[in-house]
């Protein structure tokens, strides 16, 4: 039986987990009387809510007597280092595009990935039943957008596939009356146009490892493409190590995908992705050979961390409230399973404390691990993200993103304004009719906490993405601060209605009435650029029975909700995010208001 190996590619919500399921049911990977969730490949629950792919996932299906492996992979730049990887593993490439939306920045940041690795690439228009789809359009963007990469003249006519994937239909015809049910078209141009692993099943036995997983039983579980020979369970093989050395360990288990599992094998030969176990601190990059026969593949490169918080034991006056995963060496377990399957993480523990630092791709993948944690009962506290700034030859150097925004025409000027001050510099402006596409080249910095201020500026209408650019000079603005000032508990205890009304005047509450607080926890945000101290217990005093009903008409204002999200972006440098199981509270670093306010005047008069 042939084989295919492609990757599944294409920018954040253009469909690509929705058509590997329609993949898998033309495929009849399912059985007629089997229940089968939407986006089947979106196992983590954290996946299903946002409608994101955070790790890249295996399947594999039988048709027209060719076996094909399909990695979904991840479509936000966060997750990029993931789809790097898989491009080692592949032959080709599904590249999915919304047709109303046309190319987006992860568009051409997964594009340039595929090219680089020249994997030869297939274009999928999808949505093409999308109200206002400009199918043609679509198509002229993807060809620019090979040209602009400096796509090599053999890519230039690559194929078209036009679908549906939520209805279920395909066509190789760009006029949407010849869609028909099914995703024949898609796997027939699969296995017409993408090449078969070049493999050769007599040699020694060699693959290398792209991705991992973890499990408690045998440690890491090493990822990869079969490129030469085979391999059985029990057999003594040597891994060439990333520092140049060899070790030898015995294969424990093979694991092998049909549809959507992972199945025990007892073998695997040259063209086949497969899972291998037997040497616990495999890695990225690592080559496994027969023994006797080591030759190791070209390094994989693996994009450094841009981002950094730190973590730490939650030291509230709540502490171990509602949780129950509290200590120190549980989160250090923890960080340390994480980092056993995520090669873009990156953990160190602080010398003396209960806190870490833990480095990231960016915001959202740190903001994945903090809710992962949550969900799993853990207790901790988190700083504001960070970037993480390199030094070359004594200068410091900080990383810069392309940043696109698709906005309503009514508040273009808003945004370009926000963005100016953040040192946004604008490379280009495509006005439409009714919406407007700026493109920016910003530091990182700028961009920590401006997804919220976005969202308020255009109403929730504007669509915000970034990928990371390169690494440039430090600038001296202080980017990334929120200019406003919050209000801060004085006293611990249940908020009140009575307080919380004479508050909201100053500003906007995070909290309802009811709501347990402690000394130095932020409860709102203030309307000027200064902290302010609040007292939210107060109870008004009783003195008739006609005030005590008076208090229970009293009309408050609906608090801002905060979203983990938001409170990460919200936060400045003096501050923290309590994450329990049951809530996100964020907090000042020194609790104590009298402590805090000298601290502050010592920082102040030292700046000055």
């Amino acid at each position: 039986m042939e084989i295919r190996n492609i990757a599944i590619i294409a920018h954040v919500d253009h469909g690509k987990t929705t058509l590997v399921d329609q993949l898998l049911r033309t495929a009849g990977a399912f059985r007629s009387n089997e229940d089968v969730e939407n986006r089947v490949m979106d196992s983590n629950d954290i996946e299903k809510e946002r409608g994101i792919t955070i790790l890249a996932k295996t399947t594999s299906i039988t048709y027209d007597n060719t076996h094909i492996n399909i990695l979904d992979t991840p479509g936000h730049a966060d997750f990029g280092g993931e789809v790097e990887r898989i491009m080692n593993m592949v032959d080709g490439c599904l590249l999915l595009v919304d047709a109303f939306e046309g190319t987006m920045p992860q568009t051409r940041f997964v594009l340039k990935k595929a090219l680089e690795a020249r994997i030869k690439p297939i274009v999928v228009i999808n949505k093409i039943d999308r109200p206002n789809a400009d199918i043609k359009s679509a198509v002229d963007q993807v060809l620019n957008l090979f040209i602009d990469l400096g796509a090599p003249d053999e890519f230039l006519d690559f194929p078209i596939v036009y679908t549906s994937a939520l209805k279920g239909t395909s066509s190789c015809s760009a006029n949407p009356k010849d869609q028909k049910a099914g995703m024949d078209a898609v796997l027939k141009t699969i296995i017409k146009k993408i090449p078969a692993p070049k493999t050769d099943v007599n040699a020694p036995f060699q693959m290398q490892i792209a991705l991992l997983d973890y499990n408690d039983f045998v440690g890491r579980i090493g990822i990869g493409t079969i490129k030469k020979g085979s391999v059985h369970v029990d057999d003594i093989v040597s891994v060439s190590r990333l520092d140049g050395s060899v070790k030898q360990f015995k294969v424990m288990k093979l694991f092998g995908y049909k549809a959507i599992h992972r199945l025990e094998i007892e073998s695997a030969s040259a063209g086949e992705i497969v899972a291998i176990a037997g040497l616990p601190d495999i890695n990225v990059g690592e080559t496994i050979c027969d023994t006797g026969f080591v030759e190791a593949l070209p390094p994989i490169k693996l994009d450094e961390p841009t981002m950094q918080m730190t973590f730490g034991t939650n030291s509230s006056p709540f502490a171990g409230k509602e949780g129950k995963q509290l200590t120190a060496r549980k989160i250090d377990e923890r960080l340390f399973k994480e980092t056993q399957k995520d090669v873009a993480l990156k953990v160190s523990r602080i010398p003396k404390s209960e806190s870490w630092i833990v480095s990231g791709r960016g915001e959202l993948h740190l903001s994945i691990l903090i809710e992962n944690m949550r969900r799993e009962s853990f207790e901790l506290e988190v700083s504001k993200p960070r970037v993480i700034i390199k030094e070359i030859d004594g200068i410091k150097y900080e990383p810069y993103e392309d940043l696109t925004i698709d906005v309503p025409n009514e508040f273009v000027g808003d945004v370009m304004t926000s963005i100016g001050s953040r040192g946004g510099e604008l490379v280009t402006m495509d006005a439409r009719e009714s919406v407007t596409i700026l493109q920016f080249v910003i530091a990182s910095r700028g961009l920590i906490g401006y997804s919220t201020i976005f969202m308020s500026l255009t109403k929730g209408y504007g669509i915000l993405s970034h990928t990371y650019r390169e690494y440039r000079p430090v600038t001296g603005n202080d980017l990334g601060q929120r200019p406003i000032g919050v209000l801060v508990a004085t006293e611990s205890g249940q908020a009140t209605p009575y307080s919380i009304e004479h508050i909201e005047e100053r500003g906007t509450m995070f909290i309802d009435p009811g709501t347990l607080v402690y000394e130095g926890m932020i409860v709102g945000e203030n309307r000027y650029p200064i902290d302010l101290a609040v007292n939210v217990t107060t109870k008004k005093a009783l003195t008739n029975m006609r005030s005590s009903n008076k208090d229970n008409t009293v009309v408050l204002k609906t608090p801002r909700k905060m979203s983990l999200e938001s409170c990460l972006d919200y936060i400045n440098s003096d501050e923290l995010v309590e994450i329990t199981p049951s809530t996100y509270r964020m907090r000042k670093k020194i609790l104590n208001t009298v402590e805090r306010k000298k601290y502050d005047s010592h920082m102040r008069s030292s700046e000055e």
